[in-house]
């Protein structure tokens, strides 16, 4: 899908009872949010302004259009109708079916936006797994939501989770499922499926082609066999596939060395563009632990482009105005180099 770089992003409410609605806030006090906007809810954002330090505006907007001509710290909101009642008096730092059916109808509205052609990307604020649960939704989390909202009741498209910062980029062949069950979900199918995935997104962001370095799944990489025979059966031979289609992927790799081979520091060049690893912790753990606040969370294989902090609802500190907006920060940096 192409983007216009002079649409605004979208920006979603989140958990209202978590620090998304603060941190979406603190952005609007610079120029750094300028020409986005919020699909969330006015009171909502008006709590969260007061909480930030107050001394900010919020005004409610009723096309994606109207942001370009919202004063500088002024927050326009786009309000989604059909909101819960009482979604404000949701205690804050509390799982809350209303706050869950609240992110889920601002996660559709925006979808619906992008869809239609009127912003240039969404950016996502956290949202809270239980909330969502206890409020019927039945998808276990953003990525699966968005993929099953894009194919407008068709076949959903495949799409991969990919988790950035400065220094290393992570893509995953399974995501939010059981360990059990994401043994079984590593598949010749499903590992080439996201090497191409990879290797296509990564000209959004100027490599058309990536040095993808894939992990493999068992200590040492199955050590021949010794330790697990996924290495040679499934992941292999799905390597070879890819570079067979001209894809610059290798491996597998051990997966307790290849992310420091692969992270891009001063003084040390990474071996590799990104690494494709076989399940969430393997892949998110190395990442976050450089840094939740630098992280970026990227839904490769959509229609529009889509990013969202690294880290959760922070249920802990919500509502002291303490929330550290720097990787929401770096997801909005992320969305507009990749919808430019």
């Amino acid at each position: 899908m192409t983007t216009a770089p002079h649409l605004p992003l979208a920006l979603t409410l989140g958990d209202a009872c978590g620090i998304g609605p603060e941190i979406i806030a603190q952005l609007f006090r610079g120029d750094e949010a300028a020409g986005c906007f919020v699909v969330g809810d006015v009171a909502v954002m008006r709590r969260a302004a007061q909480l930030t330090g107050g001394l900010l505006a919020v005004a409610r907007i009723e096309h994606a259009a109207d942001a370009a001509r919202v004063p500088p710290n002024c927050v326009p909101v786009l309000q989604v109708e059909g909101l819960p009642a009482g979604l404000i008096d949701a205690p804050l730092g509390r799982v809350d079916a209303r706050a869950g059916a609240a992110a889920a109808a601002c996660i559709t509205r925006a979808v619906q936006l992008a869809l239609a052609g009127e912003v240039a990307g969404i950016v996502t604020a956290p949202i809270h797994k239980e909330a969502l649960a206890a409020a019927g939704v039945t998808y276990p989390g953003h990525t699966e939501m968005l993929q099953a909202l894009a194919a407008r009741g068709g076949e959903p498209a495949p799409v991969r989770m990919m988790l950035a910062n400065d220094e290393l980029r992570t893509v995953l062949v399974t995501i939010h499922m059981s360990l059990r069950k994401a043994l079984d979900a590593v598949t010749f199918d499903a590992v080439l499926q996201t090497l191409r995935i990879a290797h296509h997104s990564a000209a959004r962001w100027g490599q058309p082609r990536p040095r993808i370095a894939v992990a493999g799944l068992n200590p040492h990489a199955g050590e021949g066999g010794l330790f697990g025979d996924e290495e040679l059966t499934i992941i292999g031979p799905a390597v070879a596939a890819a570079r067979a289609e001209g894809i610059a992927a290798t491996g597998p790799f051990a997966p307790d060395t290849v992310f420091m081979r692969a992270r891009n520091a001063p003084g040390h060049e990474g071996e590799f563009d990104i690494v494709v690893a076989m399940t969430h912790d393997h892949g998110l753990i190395p990442v976050k632990y450089l840094g939740v606040e630098h992280g970026v969370n990227v839904t490769l294989g959509l229609p529009f482009v889509r990013t969202s902090p690294d880290h959760g609802t922070a249920f802990d500190i919500a509502g002291t105005g303490r929330a550290d907006p720097a990787s929401l920060r770096a997801a909005l940096r992320m969305a507009r180099r990749l919808g430019a």
